[in-house]
């Protein structure tokens, strides 16, 4: 897999799409680990800024809390790529979904290690079935 960044969008609400997601991922182990913080308006709000009316950006946290702490646990360098984010915003009527996918070279050029290349296009392959089953 090339780094890229996913592209897609569904005719779902924000907040249905986030709430069908949260479940198509919990049955591959992952939860969204920022529920109370991903909405960026109230983020952003709490430190003063002022957003234009409409701004719906979420950025969701997303880990699989067991195996992270198993992959960190065998080598804590890889802790630096295991945050994953899927941003999701509404545009033209439409919710959209993104999400950045690093490449297995790019993995193996950022972290010294044989095995977390193919670890991490695990979880983004399973991350990118959890959202299209949310669409």
């Amino acid at each position: 897999m090339a780094s890229r960044v996913f592209r897609s969008e569904t005719d779902k609400s924000i907040a249905v799409f986030i709430s069908d997601l949260g479940k198509t991922m919990a049955l591959r182990g992952f939860i969204i680990h920022n529920e109370d913080k991903m909405e960026m308006i109230r983020h952003f709000g709490h430190h003063g800024v002022e957003l234009a009316e409409g701004f719906d950006l979420n950025m969701i946290q997303v880990c699989s809390p067991k195996k992270s702490a198993l992959s960190m646990m065998e080598n804590l360098e890889r802790a630096v790529l295991l945050p994953k984010f899927i941003v999701v915003f509404s545009k033209e009527g439409k919710t959209q979904i993104r999400m950045l996918l690093l490449g297995k070279k790019l993995v193996a050029d950022l972290v010294d290690d044989e095995k977390f290349p193919a670890l991490e296009t695990d979880d983004y392959n399973n991350l990118l079935l959890a959202i299209e089953e949310a669409l």
